[in-house]
């Protein structure tokens, strides 16, 4: 299982232009990785200069964010980087909660 522990959160002035380009306010992915259960997988596609992950989270309203991010050491505490966020298509979002029932049962 992968560790999404992290102690702060690292934004810069780029990935808040793409989140916000798609939406997403900086609380609810601050929520979104912050509450819940949390999915993290490794971004294999992205990961070139740095390992990446895609995380699935849900903002305080219920609603899923996919969020792709990486991890960063600063003044000796893991942060989190999140680089860009999206609201999950419906679909994507009963297929996620279909996965997470068969893995419940």
């Amino acid at each position: 299982m992968l560790d999404l522990s992290f102690e702060c959160f690292d934004w810069d002035a780029a990935n808040i232009a793409n989140c916000r380009r798609h939406g997403v306010a900086l609380a609810e992915i601050e929520h979104a990785l912050t509450h819940d259960a949390v999915v993290l997988v490794p971004d294999i596609k992205h990961s070139r200069d740095e390992e990446r992950f895609i995380a699935v989270g849900k903002n305080a309203n219920g609603r899923f964010l996919y969020v792709a991010l990486t991890f960063r050491r600063i003044h000796g505490k893991r942060a989190v980087r999140p680089i860009s966020a999206r609201y999950m298509h419906r679909k994507e979002a009963e297929r996620y909660e279909q996965a997470r029932t068969k893995i419940r049962d």
